[in-house]
């Protein structure tokens, strides 16, 4: 699953970033979502867009397409 799928009140962890997206995994890492990174989803935008969660003590906006460029795993 992406980050793009979840919703308010979700948790997860990082597990990895999508193939094609190399261009956003720099980008990403450097904002601190690197694997076995835990996160809560905190925000959606009525239009999806974006995408705020709240990670190592700060709160990060993504876009839908930076938000499914990250693959998660859903705490259950």
């Amino acid at each position: 699953m992406t980050l793009k799928e979840m919703n308010v009140g979700d948790s997860g962890q990082v597990s990895g970033f999508e193939e094609g997206e190399r261009s956003y995994r720099k980008k990403l890492l450097a904002m601190g979502l690197t694997p076995g990174t835990a996160f809560d989803v905190t925000r959606v935008a009525p239009m999806g867009d974006p995408v705020e969660i709240e990670v190592r003590g700060f709160k990060l906006s993504l876009r839908k397409h930076e938000a499914a460029a990250v693959r998660v795993e859903k705490a259950s």
